[in-house]
């Protein structure tokens, strides 16, 4: 790919320091953006800009918990001075958490839904109103197929992902109308170090970069087009 595609467009991914979130700031790196990582751990986010900038990429790194409304805050505060603009939003941060629902605590519960649902409210209430000063961009959450499908031992993580299915639909309408476009990208299972996937093959199942080169298509969609969700399955089932 041409890597002036993005020139000059800055995107500002979550969770960024390891696995799906790693390869989707390498692949807009790629592709000319300047790439905004952020994530609550700070060592992981410089490993990986430090990879994007040996490859002659663009990349700041910055910690930022999007559980905490202040948090995100300061992290857009900080874009806005910094670029005053962002064009792509990578809603990728997510938790999980195994085990029967009954017998879950309520700190876990929590945890899963503060960080998968209410970060993305967070992040979307902090950045949208940048994209629509400067008339358009792109918002991509990364959900899951557990967002469609039964989670046995998983329904916290199941319930945060139909939630954000649900938010990333009605948020499309609300945006579309000043030329921003948002996008769920729903994947099965895929080898990363958040879920142990349980019984599962992992040389068959997805990998981050597959992940990555979805987003990679949707923020090169024509003007006239209009992506609003991607599912991803492995080719064979792991």
């Amino acid at each position: 790919m041409d890597k002036s595609t993005l020139e000059g467009q800055v995107a500002v991914v979550t969770g960024a320091g390891r696995g799906i979130g790693a390869a989707i700031t390498e692949k807009l790196a790629s592709l000319g953006a300047t790439v905004v990582l952020c994530g609550r751990t700070e060592k992981p986010l410089q490993t990986t800009a430090s990879r994007i900038s040996a490859n002659n990429g663009s990349a700041q790194a910055r910690t930022c918990d999007v559980a905490n409304l202040a948090s995100v805050q300061e992290l857009a505060d900080w874009v806005s001075k910094t670029f005053g603009r962002v064009d792509i939003l990578v809603n990728n941060a997510g938790v999980a958490d195994s085990g029967p629902l009954h017998v879950m605590t309520p700190e876990a519960w929590e945890k899963v839904l503060n960080t998968n649902l209410r970060g993305v409210f967070y992040c979307i209430r902090a950045f949208a109103p940048m994209m629509i000063q400067s008339g358009g961009g792109h918002i991509v959450n990364i959900s899951s197929l557990a967002g469609k499908n039964p989670l046995p031992n998983g329904a916290a993580y199941a319930a945060s992902k139909w939630g954000l299915n649900g938010l990333s639909y009605s948020v499309a309408e609300e945006l579309r109308t000043h030329n921003i476009r948002v996008s769920v990208v729903c994947p099965g299972s895929v080898d990363t170090e958040l879920s142990p996937h349980t019984g599962k093959t992992p040389s068959k199942m997805l990998r981050s970069a597959d992940v990555a080169h979805v987003v990679g298509m949707l923020v090169q969609q024509t003007p006239q087009s209009f992506v609003s969700e991607v599912l991803i399955r492995p080719t064979q089932k792991p």
